[in-house]
């Protein structure tokens, strides 16, 4: 099902041909994050990915909007803690022209000094913006102290004083570290023939040059914390951490599984007993975000302020019960038929099949087929459930982070929860 090609530059190839499907889904995945920056520039991975469409030799940031809208397809890129993504997804008849645009982006941009600094202005606006999410802050208020001082703590979008230190000279700079050839990986899945594929990128990347320079330090140990910040909002936001594990750790498969119970749908037990049974809140759930070498649990709440500890309450109480006694076995099968069909439904996209390959293919993961990942699934016990809930919340002590409409007295609420 997947092919794989190496250029000589150590650029690596890897496609899913779907013959049976009109659109081809394409990406530029580049071994560059936050979780790779100086502390001096936090965000500039960010910053390098708007800039990548702000023009190129061949193409002003309006002609590259101009071509992929001509032909229907779509064009666009994210950053992550550990990559960054340029996509396009396109008729399979225009392949050529999405590898094309892809490349020009990303070894012709311009990096003109007065684009950058429009766009710092821009990225300062996105920032403000996050800034009036404190649904989104608090994952990140979690993230900087389960991992304190270590980058992978560090915001994606930097702060203002970074961002301000950004010019052509550091991205340049940055470039040369993190966009080699041995640090990319271009995906490719749909109706399209893998020598093709091979011949249109080794025309426009056996170009670059260049190997990785990355320092990876370790994790650092995750200790007990409350962290109450004051806000003047209607919610408080909440979240509860514990220390997780790392994207090809064995025990994957289990977290899934105990992800999808804990908080992962609808149906899961956080939200009936949450929204449903007692209309404390209206979104809640819980995520596993898994790293190289690590990982992070983490439950999320939004809910007022005089429901606060009733909602912290029932939270824990869900959480230990993990610890204390077995999954029973009809809520098991319907969380492994959930993941089966989340999975088997997503991969109807060429995008998330493209996705999907390029991300094991870069962080050198075991690719497995669709059929083999739903076996590993269908392979967790309730005994292997129990054993990773007391990894994750038995003896070690959670984070508790929450911002919202506190009283002044902060000091209060980090008492009365010290027990995290």
């Amino acid at each position: 099902m997947y092919q794989r090609a190496t250029l000589s530059n150590g650029l690596r190839i890897i496609c899913e041909t779907i013959p049976h499907v009109r659109s081809v889904s394409l990406g530029v995945w580049v071994g560059s994050g936050s979780r790779y920056e100086n502390p001096y520039y936090n965000g500039v991975s960010h910053f390098i990915e708007h800039m990548f469409f702000k023009g190129t030799a061949r193409r002003t940031a309006k002609q590259i909007a101009e071509t992929i809208d001509a032909v229907g397809g779509q064009l666009n890129a994210f950053t992550t803690k550990e990559y960054t993504c340029f996509y396009a997804k396109v008729l399979d008849q225009h392949f050529k022209l999405g590898v094309d645009l892809l490349s020009d982006m990303v070894t012709q941009s311009l990096f003109d000094p007065d684009e950058i600094e429009k766009e710092k202005s821009v990225i300062l606006e996105e920032i403000k913006s996050y800034e009036d999410s404190p649904d989104d802050i608090i994952h990140d208020i979690l993230a900087q102290s389960a991992l304190r001082g270590h980058p992978l703590g560090w915001t994606i979008l930097g702060t203002p004083a970074t961002i301000g230190r950004v010019d052509r000279a550091v991205i340049h700079e940055y470039l040369k570290q993190h966009y080699t050839p041995d640090n990319i990986v271009f995906a490719v899945a749909g109706n399209v023939q893998f020598d093709q594929i091979v011949a249109e990128v080794e025309q426009r990347f056996s170009a670059l040059s260049g190997v990785k320079k990355q320092e990876i330090p370790p994790v650092p140990a995750m200790d007990p914390e409350v962290i109450i910040k004051r806000k003047d909002i209607e919610q408080v936001h909440l979240c509860l951490g514990a220390r997780g594990i790392g994207r090809q750790h064995p025990d994957k498969y289990a977290v899934f599984v105990m992800d999808s119970i804990l908080g992962g749908s609808v149906s899961s037990r956080l939200f009936q007993q949450l929204r449903e049974e007692r209309g404390l809140v209206y979104v809640t759930g819980s995520n596993h975000a898994s790293y190289r070498d690590t990982g992070i649990f983490s439950v999320y709440a939004g809910t007022s302020l005089h429901n606060y500890e009733e909602v912290l309450r029932i939270i824990k109480r869900e959480i230990s019960r993990f610890t204390e006694e077995l999954v029973e076995e009809p809520e098991l099968t319907r969380a492994k038929d959930q993941l089966r069909g989340n999975l088997l439904l997503s991969l109807e996209s060429t995008c998330n099949r493209m996705s999907r390959i390029a991300k094991t293919e870069l962080f050198g993961d075991q690719l497995l087929t669709p059929e083999e990942s739903v076996a590993k699934i269908e392979t967790v016990t309730q005994e292997a459930i129990l054993r990773v809930a007391r990894q994750f919340f038995g003896e070690q002590k959670m984070i508790l982070a929450a911002i919202g409409p506190f009283p002044e007295d902060s000091e209060f609420m980090r008492q009365k929860y010290s027990d995290f």
